[in-house]
């Protein structure tokens, strides 16, 4: 194989001029910070005005913010909706009319917040865009490192920005004649918390606490308290003078020298949705930070080890044109996924990068945001996340039990205690249900672990026992998925959807997966009489449909948008009741007929899945990179919704991208790879068949 290191360099993200939509970003998988031309967020308003912005945050997966209540108001003052399921009667938090206030102010706790912003001033004056030239903006991959240049007054400023990859730190250093001159210095603000995309509120000093606690030679350390959130600040300094203004939350690094370098250190103390535990999981290891060039060093020597340790392809040589590109959007995916998406908990959709939908996690997205990393080699990051189930199996086991249902309901929605999030749509949906077998499955086919067959088997049973008590058997004695549940194709009334393909195949699935699991445990199969009995997923007219009351999928509008799921079920799973040439015709059918402007990024990983294993190895290529809103890819890297303004980024299309990637690369249970058509030259190291 190639050098892996040259390969990436290849792929370096090198900008000459603004790219406001298209930032870039350092990060250490719990931490992340996006800067502007400047390698500081300096230019933070602008970056942030439009609508559909990209905003240059900087995050850690420890940074929740929860609104105060008011006097008497919480949780349990919210009405629920009562919905029948055969004969009996379930509640939901899914109506919020005559109590919008409280129901939307659960809804938005907890939140993520953006801990700060940093960046250049002039002469105590912001800096406005036409003072300062883009030149030279250089993210180099195999460091981990951002490399920036710019002109104000005629004079070069050089930034060098990166965060330490053990502890949640940030490290700048900055060469400049302005900064002798002491025309340019650097000013670091804190903001309120907010749910909204930019997780910043600066209007509001009055509702927060900046303390600084110790300040000498340069270095200072702050207290930062909000609403029961609180977290230190460290600041770390060589050839600065450091200055507070606690009331207006904001820290003066007035330079001495032509070049300074400084670290900000970053360390939760009170998070009101975290434990003790979780808490000094995400503390700094060391007490003394490591100076610039010792953590630069280790920065990188942990970015080669990252490269060089998990799987990779290299398509050099090859003739297909479309090589570079998939080269291109597996690197940036993989760096992508690295520093955003390697904490203790499941990410948001956008990550560290921002907030989509208030920060928290969305558990249906959770397969698409870690399933990659055990084929890709980096099994011990999905492993790592697994272990959310293990904490929140108590709260889902009381969703489950409140609606009169055994087993354990995993949220949609949710923080990280695990509470369900009141939706009109999320809580309704069950797709989710099956991921945790789904990706146990996968570590443990990758791994063979005894040790965690043992440790995740109550989360395997409490799973499956939820979807045995959600299924119905009809008069046909055939089991069913009745209303009401919401599925994978969103579009649809939970009370009316039947036997909705996707959903039906998937907790099939799940049944001989913890049968499976209890084979090899020793233990009694439960689930053989289910998995004998489940209703067939629907057809009509030769295709397979959304769910059995909606012969309408392909004609008529909302149900020919959005995900076309029923494709999953011989793509994602390799279902032995899916008949592929009604499968083929339903691919044909979804490329023909559905509103493709409406596929979300992690649809076309989806489709070219089930192309691959049709057989269709080049389209499902095309697939990949089809030219749609929602697969468009930033030079940055990411895949940005293109017609929704809350996802200027959305990292399940980088982790499906790579899921598919490699699935043609390696094959998949009882299809060797590689699967690439002719005109591709592809090496691979380290990457593993999909189930």
């Amino acid at each position: 194989m190639t050098n892996i290191l040259e390969v990436i360099d290849r792929f370096n993200p090198h900008y000459k001029d603004l790219k406001k939509n298209e930032p870039l970003s350092v990060g250490n998988g719990g931490f992340c910070f996006t800067a502007d031309f400047t390698g500081l967020q300096t230019f933070y308003d602008e970056y942030s005005a439009a609508e559909d912005a990209f905003p240059l945050c900087t995050m850690a997966e420890w940074g929740w913010h929860s609104y105060p209540y008011d006097n008497g108001q919480d949780e349990s003052n919210l009405r629920l909706t009562p919905f029948n399921t055969y004969e009996r009667t379930v509640f939901y938090l899914s109506d919020s009319s005559g109590q919008e206030d409280l129901f939307k102010k659960i809804r938005v706790n907890a939140h993520k917040f953006n801990l700060l912003k940093i960046g250049f001033k002039k002469n105590k004056k912001k800096l406005s865009l036409d003072e300062c030239k883009p030149l030279n903006q250089l993210l180099s991959l195999r460091e981990g490192v951002l490399y920036s240049e710019f002109s104000i007054d005629d004079k070069i400023v050089k930034t060098e920005t990166f965060v330490h990859q053990e502890e949640d730190i940030l490290y700048f250093r900055i060469s400049s004649p302005a900064l002798k001159e002491k025309t340019l210095y650097i000013t670091v603000e804190f903001p309120y918390g907010s749910h909204k995309k930019t997780g910043a509120d600066f209007t509001v000093p009055d509702l927060h606490i900046t303390k600084c606690l110790d300040a000498k030679d340069g270095n200072l350390s702050i207290k930062r308290e909000m609403d029961g959130s609180d977290f230190d600040v460290f600041v770390k300094s060589r050839n600065l003078t450091v200055s507070v203004n606690e009331k207006q939350h904001f820290i003066d690094l007035i330079p001495n020298e032509e070049t300074i370098d400084f670290c900000i250190k970053l360390e939760p103390i009170k998070i009101p949705v975290l434990s003790a535990d979780e808490i000094n999981r995400c503390k700094n290891a060391e007490e003394q930070m490591d100076s610039f060039d010792t953590a630069k060093e280790k920065c990188k020597i942990l970015w080669e080890q990252y490269w060089s340790s998990g799987g990779f392809i290299d398509f050099s040589g090859s003739e297909d044109k479309r090589a570079v590109e998939l080269q291109r959007r597996v690197i940036l995916s993989q760096y992508l996924t690295a520093i955003q998406s390697r904490g203790i908990f499941p990410p948001a959709e956008t990550g560290l990068t921002c907030n989509s939908w208030y920060g928290k996690f969305h558990l249906e997205m959770h397969f698409w945001h870690h399933a990659h990393f055990a084929f890709w080699g980096r099994e011990e990051e999905l492993r790592k996340a697994l272990e959310y189930y293990l904490k929140i199996l108590p709260a889902s086991k009381e969703i489950a039990l409140l609606q009169g249902y055994k087993g354990a309901r995993w949220p949609k929605m949710c923080d990280p205690l695990g509470k369900n999030t009141p939706s009109s749509i999320a809580v309704f949906l069950i797709w989710q249900q099956p991921h945790p077998l789904m990706l146990a499955e996968i570590y443990w086919r990758i791994t063979k672990s005894k040790k965690f067959l043992h440790e995740y088997r109550e989360v395997i049973i409490e799973t499956a026992e939820f979807m045995k008590s959600f299924i119905h058997k009809n008069d046909k004695e055939k089991y069913e998925i009745g209303p009401p549940y919401i599925p994978a194709q969103e579009c649809h009334n939970p009370k009316t959807v039947l036997n909705a393909a996707f959903e039906l195949e998937y907790f099939l699935f799940g049944f001989q997966i913890a049968d499976e699991w209890l084979k090899r445990l020793s233990e009694p199969c439960r689930y053989g009489e289910i998995t004998e009995n489940l209703n067939l997923p629907p057809v009509k007219d030769g295709f397979y449909i959304t769910h059995e009351n909606c012969p309408e999928t392909f004609n008529k509008f909302p149900f020919n948008t959005d995900h076309p799921s029923m494709l999953a079920m011989y793509g994602v799973l390799n279902s032995n009741r899916i008949d592929r040439k009604i499968m083929s015709s339903t691919l044909d059918k979804v490329l023909s007929a559905w509103d493709k402007s409406t596929f979300y990024g992690w649809d076309f990983p989806l489709l070219a899945m089930t192309a691959c294993r049709l057989g269709r190895y080049s389209e499902a290529i095309d697939i990949l990179l089809m030219d749609s809103p929602k697969n468009t890819w930033l030079l940055n890297g990411h895949n940005r919704m293109e017609g929704d303004n809350s996802l200027p980024l959305y990292l399940p299309g980088n982790g499906g991208f790579l899921l598919a990637i490699a699935m043609l690369a390696a094959g998949y249970s009882g299809k060797k790879g590689p699967l690439f058509p002719e005109g591709f030259k592809i090496k691979t190291k380290g990457i593993f068949p999909y189930i």
